[in-house]
């Protein structure tokens, strides 16, 4: 894989990165990951030819629990603080690169073009999420209010604040509210 698959592109937004972001926590947060779960997930995001040691696997998980904070944030000033913190600790100073490769100029945070996996998800992340927040004045988004569920989401569209991961969850808590209601 060529480092350049790995990085914030400027034809890769920060909704893609976000997104990508949350498909990678839902899966590394299972109670046992498989490599080709991670592996599907970063290949549907165009991270092509990746092969993944137990070590990658390990940092990976540690970087999605500490991604977890931030959609555990109860607001925009919180999931700041979370990311920079997360940023303060991972990111470094920001770079352009080519690679050399035709990829075009783009900006790196990471250590190294090459680094550890569990590194480029916190940074590459972060970075995604903090420009959501700038850019919507709220936090970047949320874990799942449905009972039971409790998965991470990112807020990519306009309207009002998300409260479920998705419309199966938004609706099986409607239906169970309305049924409680009968009772």
């Amino acid at each position: 894989m060529t480092s350049a698959q790995r990085d914030f592109l400027p034809g890769r937004s920060a909704r893609a990165a976000a997104q990508r972001a949350v498909e990678l926590l839902e899966v590394l947060l299972a109670p046992e990951p498989l490599v080709a779960d991670i592996q599907a997930v970063l290949e549907a995001h165009g991270e092509t030819d990746v092969l993944l040691r137990p070590a990658d696997v390990t940092s990976l998980q540690e970087a999605a629990s500490e991604l977890c904070e931030v959609f555990a944030a109860r607001d925009a000033a919180k999931a700041a603080e979370v990311l920079n913190r997360l940023l303060a600790r991972y990111a470094h100073p920001p770079r352009l690169t080519d690679h050399g490769s035709g990829f075009g100029w783009h900006l790196h945070v990471d250590a190294a073009d090459d680094g550890p996996w569990g590194a480029w998800l916190v940074t590459s992340s972060a970075l995604a999420l903090a420009v959501l927040l700038a850019d919507r004045q709220a936090a970047p988004g949320g874990l799942c209010a449905a009972s039971g569920c409790g998965k991470p989401f990112a807020h990519l569209g306009g309207g009002s604040p998300r409260r479920y991961c998705s419309t199966r969850c938004a609706t099986r808590e409607r239906v169970a509210a309305h049924r409680r209601k009968l009772s």
